[in-house]
């Protein structure tokens, strides 16, 4: 028993470390933090939720009116202030409803309904936004991390450079120029370096912004990139799904529910009226029963006009958002021209520059070590490989800024999963 007991006590410590490790962040899982950590989505959830509860409210006559009163009350004589003793004084009460229109009352519902519309796609846009921005910190503070891992790569190779410069100097075969030389790149790059983590931590707190605490976990390496398929298509058919032109869309729709509501109001509505009036006990009570009806006896004037207004505020709303569609389509035709040029360069840093620049490095060291060759030219090439690499990592955050764009562009939700292949980014 105590055998035993020792060896599960040794598999618990031993695994502790393991147990302990934090699993590293997906892009996925940053989507995910943004959408459920978001208060301004809650913000738009309640925000339908007023509009629904508004548009069952809208959908209902007004409320009876009671009223009470005392008609034909003497103020001076024999019988003043009496209420019972002047056969013409009642006591009244009675009950009065508007019998609103059906198509009305119709109306208003639909257009309290279609702010519950406005609400949802708003919340639409908030989700793509903030997944996008979320996605961009996730991607910024890995290219960050990329850079710092290259140039701490090169700052190994330095130091190693500046010990061989340092002991052919004691060996009388290396100039103490070269070993300042040497040290000098050392600091550079330390410069560097710092610079790099700066980011790492200006990034991160931007990532915190959206998913919490979960930021200070570790990356996942990045995805390779594909774009949604909807930009290989036709841009007009799927762009009305963006937010803002959903929106406007939405705008449209209650503008028109608006010049149905204006063209209802052109019909007036009854009112009935109920009334029981009490007398003095010599005399018979009595009832009333009235009718009222608006007169609109200036409609050309009134709600003819107010018709046309509502009118043309729906051919503005109609007009922004066939102007907003055109804005967007040609916006993402110039992202995806970007894309293309992107992709185009990256592969030309891959394929013949970052190669170049490593042979060059590599030649110039051979020619150093075989005393052909100055350590200037050496650290000139490393220089240039760092700087060609750095370049292209700048490439990759710009094809990685335009696919945020492009992904979170349109609210489906299937569009992030497809484009993230299981292939990762060398």
């Amino acid at each position: 028993m105590f055998r035993l007991a020792s060896l599960l006590v040794l598999a618990l410590c031993c695994s502790a470390p393991v147990l302990a490790q934090p699993v590293a962040l997906s892009l996925d899982e940053v989507a995910g933090f943004a959408a459920n950590q978001s208060r301004q989505l809650a913000a738009y959830r309640a925000q339908a939720l007023a509009a629904r509860e508004r548009a069952v409210a809208a959908a209902q006559r007004p409320d009876p009116v009671l009223r009470l009163g005392i008609n034909n009350l003497p103020i001076d004589g024999a019988d003043r202030f009496s209420v019972a003793r002047d056969f013409m004084t009642m006591r009244s009460v009675g009950v009065m409803q508007e019998l609103t229109r059906a198509d009305k009352l119709l109306a208003r519902s639909e257009r309290a309904r279609l702010d519950a519309d406005v609400a949802e796609v708003a919340s639409q846009q908030a989700l793509a936004t903030l997944q996008r921005d979320a996605a961009m910190a996730w991607f910024d503070r890995s290219f960050q991390e990329s850079m710092r891992a290259l140039l701490v790569e090169q700052q190994a190779q330095a130091r190693l450079q500046a010990d061989a410069a340092e002991t052919l100097y004691r060996g009388n075969r290396g100039s103490q120029a070269d070993v300042l030389l040497a040290r000098a790149q050392i600091g550079q790059l330390d410069e560097r370096i710092a610079a790099a983590e700066q980011q790492i931590a200006a990034a991160t707190t931007r990532l915190t912004r959206w998913i919490g605490l979960a930021a200070s976990r570790p990356l996942q390496p990045r995805p390779a990139l594909v774009l949604p398929a909807w930009t290989g298509e036709d841009l007009e058919r799927h762009l009305p799904r963006h937010p803002q032109i959903a929106a406007l869309a939405q705008q449209e729709a209650v503008a028109a529910a608006e010049v149905r509501m204006a063209a209802a109001d052109r019909q007036p509505d009854w009112s009935v009226e109920l009334m029981f009036n009490q007398r003095g006990s010599a005399y018979s009570n009595m009832v009333s029963l009235n009718f009222s009806l608006p007169l609109q006896w200036d409609r050309k004037s009134r709600q003819d006009r107010e018709l046309a207004a509502r009118q043309a505020l729906a051919d503005k709303a109609l007009a922004e958002r066939e102007d907003m569609q055109r804005a967007h389509v040609a916006e993402v035709r110039a992202m995806l021209q970007e894309w293309q040029g992107a992709q185009r360069r990256l592969a030309h840093y891959g394929n013949g520059l970052i190669p170049l620049a490593q042979q060059r490095s590599a030649a110039s060291l051979v020619a150093y070590r075989s005393g052909s060759g100055m350590l200037p030219a050496v650290l000139e090439a490393r220089r240039a490989e760092i700087d060609t690499r750095i370049e292209a990592l700048r490439i990759e955050m710009e094809l990685a800024r335009l696919w945020s764009e492009l992904t979170y562009l349109l609210p489906h939700g299937d569009d992030a999963a497809e484009a993230i292949t299981s292939r990762t980014t060398p």
